[in-house]
C-alpha cells in the first residue's frame, strides 16, 4: 500500500478521535425518533359500577302479622302469583266471620224495612180512600202520610248499613288475602329477610320481605360518569367491561340510558350510565363490581403519533407557537410542523398533516452526554 494513502488513514482517524473525544467531553444531544404509522385509534371513558339486575321487585306485606310458613329461599326460581310466605290467618278470618255475620244481620234489617215500607204505603193509600167517603178525619191521613215516609227512610238507613257492612266485609276478605304472599313476576328471589315466628308490621311503611329479580339473563352496569367526560357518551355505544370475579376476561355490553340527575360527593359531580349486560350464561351476579371501559370513538387506518411528541421541545428553542405541533428530523436539524389532532388513546393519537406521511420520523426525546466535572484539588497525605 503506498506509504502516503497510510499516513492519511492514520491522520483521519487521529481526526476522528479527536472529535469524538471533544464531543463527549462538552456535552452532545442525540434525538430520539419514532415513525408514523397507519393504526386504529380507540377512545375509551373510563368509569366503575355493579353488576344489578334490570328489574327487581321488592315484595312487601301490607298488614301485620306473625309469619306462619316461608314457602321459598335464596335464589328460588318463582312464577307470577306463586305463594312466597304466609302470615298466621287467624286474626283476618276471625274479622271476615264478624263481617260475615254483620251483613247477615244488616241484610236482614233491610228485608224488615222493606216490609214494613210496604205496610205504610198500602196503609196510606187506603186511609186517603177513606177520607174521600167522609170516613176518617184529615189527621188521621197525615198520620197515614207521616209513617209512610218514615218507612221510607229507615229503608234506606238500612240499605246504607248493608252497603256499610258488604264494604267492611269486603276489607277484612282484603285483608285475608294479604296475609298468603305472593310473586308479582317470574323471576329468582335474591333476597329473604323474613323467618318463620318473625312478626311484620305495616303501620307506615311496608316492610320489604323478599326481592324477586325478573330476569336474571339480562343485567346492568349502574356506572358513575364524571362531568368532564359525560359529554361524550351517547345511547348505543359499545363498552368493554371487567369483573373481579373474572381478572382474565374481558366483555361487551352497550350504553342503554344517560341519566340526567347529577350526584355531587366531595364537590365532584358525576352521572349515572346505564351499561346493559347480557347474562345468558349466567357469569354475572348481583352486586359484583365492574370496570367500564365506554367506546366513545374510533378511527381506523388513520396517521398515528406516539404521544411523547407533543411533549418534545428543543432546549434552544424559545419561540411559542399557537397551533398544535410536532418536531421531525430534517438534514439541518429538528424542524417543527403543526398538525390536527383527532382522537387519542393512552399512547397514541390521530393526526392530520400535509407535511407529515406515513414512517415520517418525529423527535419523542434526547439522549444527552454531560461533561463530568473533575476535582484538581491535591489530595493530602495521611498524618
Amino acid at each position: 500500500m503506498n506509504k502516503k494513502v497510510i499516513i492519511g488513514i492514520i491522520l483521519f482517524a487521529i481526526i476522528l478521535v479527536i472529535t469524538v473525544v471533544f464531543f463527549l467531553k462538552n456535552g452532545s444531544a442525540k434525538y430520539i425518533t419514532k415513525e408514523v404509522s397507519i393504526g386504529t385509534i380507540t377512545e375509551y371513558v373510563e368509569a366503575s359500577g355493579t353488576i344489578k339486575p334490570i328489574n327487581t321487585i321488592a315484595v312487601g306485606t301490607q298488614v301485620s302479622g306473625t309469619v306462619a310458613k316461608i314457602y321459598v329461599d335464596y335464589n328460588s326460581q318463582v312464577k307470577k302469583g306463586q305463594l312466597l310466605a304466609e302470615l298466621d290467618p287467624s286474626l283476618f278470618q276471625s274479622n271476615v266471620d264478624q263481617s260475615t255475620a254483620k251483613l247477615n244481620n244488616a241484610q236482614a234489617a233491610y228485608a224488615k224495612a222493606q216490609a214494613n215500607l210496604e205496610y205504610k204505603r198500602n196503609n196510606y193509600k187506603r186511609y186517603e180512600h177513606l177520607f174521600a167517603k167522609n170516613y176518617v178525619s184529615r189527621d188521621d191521613v197525615e198520620l197515614a202520610r207521616s209513617n209512610y215516609l218514615t218507612a221510607q227512610a229507615d229503608v234506606a238507613a238500612a240499605r246504607a248499613e248493608m252497603n256499610a257492612q258488604k264494604a267492611t266485609l269486603k276489607n277484612n276478605l282484603t285483608n285475608l288475602g294479604y296475609s298468603k304472599i305472593t310473586s308479582p313476576v317470574d323471576g329468582t328471589v335474591i333476597s329473604r329477610a323474613v323467618d318463620v315466628g318473625q312478626t311484620v308490621a305495616a303501620s307506615f311503611n311496608t316492610p320489604t320481605l323478599f326481592e324477586v329479580a325478573e330476569d336474571l339473563t339480562k343485567m346492568q352496569i349502574e356506572t358513575s360518569v364524571s362531568e368532564a367526560d359525560i359529554g361524550k357518551i351517547k345511547v348505543g355505544q359499545l363498552a368493554e367491561y371487567t369483573l373481579d370475579g373474572y381478572p382474565n376476561e374481558k366483555f361487551v355490553g352497550s350504553v342503554t340510558q344517560v341519566r340526567l340527575a347529577s350526584t355531587t360527593t366531595n364537590n365532584v359531580v358525576t352521572y349515572t350510565v346505564i351499561v346493559s349486560v347480557d347474562n345468558s350464561d349466567g357469569f354475572a351476579i348481583p352486586g359484583m363490581s365492574a370496570n367500564v371501559s365506554i367506546i366513545t370513538g374510533q378511527a381506523k387506518d388513520v396517521l398515528v403519533i406516539d404521544n411523547k411528541a407533543f411533549k418534545f421541545t428543543p432546549e434552544d428553542n424559545t419561540k411559542k407557537f399557537e397551533n398544535q405541533g410536532v418536531w421531525v428530523m430534517t438534514p439541518s436539524g429538528p424542524e417543527r410542523i403543526d398538525v390536527k389532532v383527532g382522537l387519542s388513546d393512552d399512547n397514541y393519537t390521530q393526526i392530520t398533516s400535509d407535511k407529515i406521511k406515513e414512517k415520517t420520523k418525529v423527535i419523542v426525546g434526547t439522549i444527552t452526554n454531560k461533561k463530568k466535572k473533575q476535582s484538581t484539588g491535591m489530595r493530602r497525605p495521611p498524618l
